[in-house]
């Protein structure tokens, strides 16, 4: 049964479809306009999400305190990734998406949240299938005997497929030696960069001075990563902020005699530990503040609304810190 489908010059009408069987009789063969017009809707909204999600996780990354200069170049890495897209489709030559990357910087200064973060908006991108991370380590990947090691780190390698794999600590990795299996799990991973450089994004990450380091002992493996980002440790300014973003997320205040103890713990712990400036310092000491006000509150009969959120000078201790 001949089918002849003309196209209306009025773009807003949908197409009008002509067959030798009458749809009075064959109403399956009508295409209704309510049809055309929700497909079209339906891939309309479908690319508004598809956008509205890229900028749900740019903003996710925004609200993080301080790292402006790793913001900036993850929306540098957004667009190289976009414009490469629109050169293949205009069918120019377009550089290989290569993302590996190293992290450098002390523990909690945000390196593994950036981490899912970059998953998930080069899932959203297409360059990664699933946008997941897993997060592994030396004793994920060495094994105990010859042949275990690449075993292992092939697994860890499977799971990570679609996704990235994040190494934290790598530098120990060639730790031990020629002899130390670490060198068979290293050798397993620039394999699996090289068999599945479009379906995974390996981030090596750990202390800065241990990176350089590890680098330098492995020469060929600097070429392979293009991309490396700093993280430093946080100021006084962006541990505070970091810490009354945790005290009102869990729905209490810092009372201002508090906020004001609080300054100039921080600054007396900046000045004398070393890594002091990074969140997960923050985080126990506003856990540990929260807890104190529990055992305060405790001892009463019963609390205000208004005593179950203030955090007093009194709950700020440094025991056990």
């Amino acid at each position: 049964m001949p089918i002849r489908i003309t196209f209306r010059p009025e773009n807003h009408l949908p197409p009008v479809v002509h067959s030798s069987m009458s749809t009075d009789s064959n109403p399956s063969l009508a295409i209704p306009t309510e049809s055309i017009n929700q497909i079209r809707s339906k891939k309309s909204s479908s690319t508004l999400s598809e956008k509205d999600k890229v900028a749900e996780i740019l903003a996710e990354l925004d609200v993080l305190v301080g790292l402006s200069t790793i913001k900036q170049l993850i929306r540098e890495l957004q667009a190289y990734v976009e414009i490469q897209k629109r050169r293949t489709r205009e069918k120019l030559v377009a550089d290989p998406l290569v993302l590996h990357m190293i992290f450098r910087g002390n523990p909690g200064t945000g390196k593994t949240t950036v981490a899912r973060i970059v998953g998930k908006l080069f899932k959203e991108l297409g360059t990664l299938q699933k946008g997941h991370v897993i997060e592994c380590e030396r004793a994920d990947l060495v094994g105990e005997y010859i042949g275990h090691t690449a075993q292992k780190t092939r697994e860890q390698v499977k799971k990570a497929l679609g996704g990235v794999l994040f190494i934290d600590e790598a530098y120990s990795l060639a730790r031990g030696g020629e002899k130390d299996f670490g060198k068979e799990a290293i050798d397993a991973l620039v394999k699996a960069m090289e068999d599945n450089k479009d379906n995974l994004i390996l981030i090596l990450a750990g202390y800065r001075h241990e990176m350089e380091w590890f680098l330098q002992t492995n020469p060929g493996l600097r070429s392979r990563f293009p991309i490396h980002i700093d993280f430093p440790d946080y100021n006084l300014d962006e541990l505070l902020a970091i810490g009354e973003s945790m005290i009102k997320t869990r729905q209490y205040e810092l009372f201002p005699e508090t906020k004001e103890s609080l300054r100039r713990l921080l600054q007396s712990l900046l000045n004398t530990h070393p890594y002091a400036g990074n969140a997960r310092l923050i985080r126990n000491l506003v856990e540990k503040m929260i807890r104190k006000q529990a055992v305060r509150l405790f001892q009463r009969p019963s609390s205000s609304r208004e005593e179950l959120m203030q955090i007093l000078p009194v709950d700020l201790t440094l025991d056990d810190l």
